[in-house]
């Protein structure tokens, strides 16, 4: 498809870019400022706990010991932090590099929702017939994303220095907030290229965020190691070395910015090998007969969700075979913090090694809220994507539509903390030496199951009755990491952790087993469902 705006040289090639640019604003009115809030305000409580966590330095002695060993800087970053171990450095160490992900994470949504999602939905095929140039919402969605982190790096800057913190001065934390937005804009422009890649938003996404992923893990093996040679391949390794509160170097970000450059005008490059809607990785032959599978609702939705439920397994595989990893020096890593020595016994168990597990638990059990969350509201994006339609128009039921949607995510979501439970355990076992970790830890994190139902439930009703407030439905897991990781640090009070489902699942392997609770949640998700599934079939159906 050629552009009727090609002759017309750059300027053509960028026409409307402002308009869009205003248009993704007002679309993006509640999701960014939400982003930007939930990181800014993250970071500022963390920063004021370090400062209660570690106020003498006995406490901050401690922590250095605690965290120089490999998995401890495996999950942190580089060892030069420890050598002044103030609140600002422990910010620094523990924080940006994992902040880094959620920042990339927000810059990868953003520029993937305004470019390819528009074209798998046919609004930019719409909006590039009239004065709208071929690289237009590349261009916006970049301009969004360079807009969103300029902000937070800003917030971020202002809110610490203002803190009044030892240790967290006014260089520094302008130098925390520019890293927060070089790693973003990294990511943004690898979604540049991705978008490129494949027709379907979903798959460019997927890739982004393997190499946000790949960008993790090339930080956690080169921090871990002796030489720390494979944090340079990393952009999140590049952001750490800026050794902010420390050393203060900014030309760690020069290369961030570079790679930035050069992937974005590459994605600019890509975008004009390929027709509007295409991506330029030729879609694979199907075969030319269905499997019976296929062809019943159940196996269609199981086939479209595969990919993201095969990523979040894996990467849910590798996460608990990470804090698995350090399980055998919880005793060691946490036994002079005095506030998590008291959300700890506060959890009980036996020993360290079960509290601390116990804890972890709570992490691991969001992380797959999330991805039922995303499979639940996969009906949502079916149905504003005009694909929910010709399938309805045959003899297939709404609820039977709906229903296997909500199947993949009961089911997946119970998947993926299997596969959770089996790395955090066999990773405990070998950290350990106690074989009874493995099932232990995998009926720890099977147990978080019909709390996942119960988010599958406030999904399927969202969904149902109030389908434009279909994304209120990400509060669930927000709502419980705050409340059910942070609040036992934090000491909130536990009314607020009952209105969590994830607050009613016993703390295993810390706690005895009831089942009475895991019962009554099955039972409320169950009605929920029910109720969603009731919504959807009385409604109206969005249309294209």
């Amino acid at each position: 498809m050629r552009d009727a705006t090609a002759a017309g040289g750059a300027g053509a090639a960028l026409a409307g870019t402002g308009t869009l640019v205003r248009f993704a604003l007002r679309r993006d009115r509640v999701r960014l400022p939400v982003w930007i809030l939930a990181l800014l305000l993250g970071t500022l409580s963390t920063a004021n706990s370090y400062q209660q966590l570690y106020g003498t330095p006995e406490d901050r002695a401690n922590a250095v010991e605690t965290m120089g060993s490999p998995a401890g800087l495996a999950m942190s970053g580089p060892r030069h932090y420890l050598d002044a171990y103030t609140s600002g450095a422990m910010l620094g160490h523990q924080m940006l590099g994992f902040t880094a992900v959620l920042v990339g994470l927000m810059s990868v949504l953003t520029v993937t929702r305004h470019t390819r999602a528009e074209e798998e939905t046919g609004r930019a095929e719409l909006l590039r017939s009239a004065v709208v140039g071929r690289h237009a919402h590349l261009a916006a969605a970049l301009s969004v994303a360079v807009l969103a982190n300029l902000v937070l790096a800003l917030l971020l800057a202002l809110g610490l220095a203002g803190l009044g913190v030892e240790g967290i001065d006014a260089g520094g934390s302008l130098l925390y907030g520019a890293g927060h937005a070089a790693a973003g804009l990294v990511f943004a422009a690898v979604a540049a290229i991705t978008v490129q890649l494949t027709a379907h938003a979903r798959g460019a996404t997927g890739m982004a965020l393997a190499v946000i992923g790949a960008a993790y893990v090339l930080r956690a093996a080169g921090d871990s190691g002796e030489s720390g040679a494979l944090s340079w391949l990393s952009p999140i390794g590049w952001v750490q070395r800026t050794y902010v509160y420390v050393d203060d170097d900014w030309w760690p970000l020069l290369p961030c910015a570079a790679l930035a450059v050069v992937c974005a005008a590459t994605g600019f490059v890509l975008s004009t090998r390929r027709d509007v809607g295409a991506g330029l990785r030729p879609e694979k032959l199907g075969s030319p007969v269905a499997s019976g599978a296929l062809g019943t609702p159940l196996g269609f939705a199981l086939r479209l969700h595969r990919g993201v439920l095969v990523g979040f397994g894996a990467g849910l595989f590798l996460m608990g075979a990470m804090y698995g990893s350090i399980l055998g020096q919880a005793e060691d890593m946490l036994k002079d913090i005095d506030q998590l020595q008291e959300a700890l016994d506060r959890i009980g168990g036996t020993g360290m090694a079960e509290a601390f597990a116990s804890m972890v638990m709570v992490v691991i059990a969001v992380v797959a809220a999330v991805y039922v969350v995303m499979a639940a509201l996969r009906t949502r994006a079916e149905e504003t994507a005009g694909r929910a339609e010709p399938l309805l128009a045959t003899g297939l039921s709404r609820e039977r539509w709906a229903g296997s949607h909500l199947a993949v995510a009961l089911g997946g979501g119970t998947f993926v903390l299997l596969m959770a439970g089996l790395g955090f355990g066999i990773a405990g076992a070998a950290s350990t030496g106690d074989g009874v970790m493995v099932p232990e830890l995998t009926g720890a994190a099977l147990a978080h199951a019909p709390a996942l139902w119960v988010t599958v439930g406030v999904a399927a009703v969202l969904f149902g009755w109030f389908p434009r407030a279909s994304a209120a439905a990400w509060i669930v897991p927000v709502y419980a990491f705050v409340v059910g990781y942070l609040g036992q640090i934090l000491q909130f009070p536990g009314w607020m952790n009952n209105l969590s489902p994830f607050g009613h699942v016993p703390r295993l392997p810390a706690a005895d087993m009831s089942w009475t609770p895991l019962l009554v949640l099955t039972l409320v998700a169950a009605g929920l469902v029910w109720l969603g599934l009731a919504g959807f079939r009385r409604r109206d159906l969005e249309t294209k």
